[in-house]
């Protein structure tokens, strides 16, 4: 039976770095440690929070039931033809699992390097970056049922994949626990680097033929230059999606707006640049007591010391009214909020 702690501070335990404490807090090391675990009833009833590297999440308040800290580790690879089938465990580094990849010249990760966070949590986010997305190299994922202690392998299909959304956020929400991750990456490299900035700093480097680990570098160089490092400045990352419109309201956006930032979807649909917007309605950079945008992307919030959640989440209802009343347009937070 993994240990049960009592009033256990999370400060540790969130990016955001904010102080929260959790009524009952336990590391899971491995299925067995599940199974047992919710084979007393009394933690099958009780609230849960379950974490990887707590970088999607915004503690406001104590947590009073259960926080389960996933620390199964492990990363296997099996090779077949040009294909490579990484698994890894849920409380691996996101970023580890990656730079593992890029060592042994398989590609895929690439341009979701230095994203903070454990594999675990990625499918639940589905995370992205830099036009890739987990579900780009998504094959399947073990998945624990805490009702009835059953596992079950989840393909693409069933994890239903939106933008920053998945079964595990919806219907799932609070009935499973994500015990490892399977991706399907290939030995021959279809690098992507129209998105952002990777071709202009790749050109800037003078490489004209990159390999994955050129795009990495690359990719975690932009990263770096415009987001703070967790570990000096709480943060989690972007705060807000990037808000998705029809081409109908995009077209009546941009006659007000001519330079408004916008990446064109299918579906006639467009993705707008959540950071832009909310810079232009001059937030960047702004600080209000312990809080603020970070000074070099506007989409990122941090703490600059000693916020608390509750600050920070209503420092970024703010954001969100300003962003409404300029562009007609809501914004939805990408973290928790718990």
């Amino acid at each position: 039976m993994p240990q049960i702690l009592e009033n256990i501070s999370l400060k540790k335990y969130n990016t955001f770095g904010v102080e929260a404490s959790a009524r009952w807090y336990t590391e899971i090391n491995s299925e067995t440690d599940l199974e047992m675990l919710f084979s007393d009833k009394k933690w099958q009833t009780v609230e849960r929070l379950v974490l990887g590297g707590g970088s999607n999440l915004l503690l406001t308040k104590d947590f009073e039931g259960l926080v389960i800290r996933m620390n199964i580790k492990g990363i296997e690879s099996t090779l077949t033809g040009d294909r490579v089938i990484i698994e890894a465990g849920a409380g691996e580094v996101w970023n580890n699992l990656v730079m593992y990849c890029v060592g042994n010249d398989f590609a895929g990760m690439e341009n979701l390097s230095l994203i903070p966070g454990s594999v675990g949590a990625s499918p639940i986010q589905n995370i992205g970056a830099y036009g890739v997305e987990l579900k780009d190299v998504f094959k399947s994922c073990r998945v624990f049922f805490i009702d009835t202690g059953e596992i079950e392998e989840f393909d693409k299909e069933q994890c239903e994949f939106g933008y920053r959304e998945s079964v595990f956020k919806n219907s799932l929400k609070g009935k499973v626990v994500i015990t490892s991750v399977k991706f399907d990456l290939s030995t021959k490299a279809e690098l992507n680097i129209s998105y952002g900035a990777i071709g202009d700093e790749l050109s800037r480097r003078g490489i004209a033929e990159p390999t994955i680990k050129d795009v990495s570098d690359v990719v975690s160089h932009i990263r770096v230059s415009k987001l703070p490092d967790p570990s000096t400045i709480g943060n989690s990352g972007s705060f807000f999606k990037n808000p998705i419109i029809s081409e109908v309201e995009f077209k009546q956006l941009k006659s007000s707006f001519p330079d408004i930032v916008h990446f064109c979807l299918p579906n006639s649909t467009v993705k707008l640049a959540a950071g832009w917007l909310i810079e232009k309605c001059d937030w960047k950079g702004k600080k209000v007591g312990e809080t603020g945008t970070w000074k070099n992307q506007a989409l990122v919030l941090v703490n600059y010391g000693n916020a608390t959640g509750t600050e920070v989440y209503d420092f970024s209802t703010q954001i969100i009214d300003d962003v409404k009343s300029k562009f007609g347009v809501t914004l939805e937070r990408e973290v928790n909020i718990i």
